[in-house]
């Protein structure tokens, strides 16, 4: 079954809603951080797909995060509770929760303005080329993952 489509803006609008049912003591169902934290471990995402801040990875480390990890990250499949992440995610500095949830809101506005049109066969820096489908997994599974962490 194919995920909902980020792209459209009855999506978007569903997940922004969701977002804005957070608030600053949100707790967590699981994992170790906090709203403002996960809110900021979301943003990676975008910051990779947008702002070139990340560093990138070695031919390598390219080479097995397409062959292994990719698959995971943009099927349909949910992720499990717990489960590991890349070492850029890991948030353990506290965060700006407000500073955070605009970000968010922001890059998933600009997102589905932007469509499908522009990210297709475009460049993950650490997975590199990917369809249209991929980078909708990619976008949605993951905030839909952390937002169902967090109750929303």
């Amino acid at each position: 079954m194919a995920l909902p489509n980020i792209f459209t803006e009855e999506v978007s609008e569903q997940v922004i809603q969701r977002v804005k049912n957070l608030n600053p003591h949100s707790q967590r169902q699981w994992g170790t951080m906090d709203v403002a934290q996960m809110l900021a471990h979301c943003n990676v995402v975008y910051e990779m797909t947008y702002d070139n801040i990340h560093s990138k990875p070695n031919p390598i480390l390219k080479f097995i995060l397409k062959t292994i990890v990719k698959n995971k990250v943009v099927s349909e499949t949910q992720y499990q509770k717990n489960a590991k992440t890349a070492p850029q995610f890991v948030i353990k500095d506290s965060k700006n929760f407000e500073i955070e949830k605009k970000r968010i809101i922001d890059y998933i506005n600009k997102t589905q303005k932007l469509g499908e049109t522009y990210f297709d066969n475009k460049e993950y820096t650490p997975f590199g080329k990917m369809t249209v489908t991929e980078w909708n997994n990619l976008f949605y599974k993951h905030i839909n993952h952390h937002l169902t962490q967090f109750g929303v």
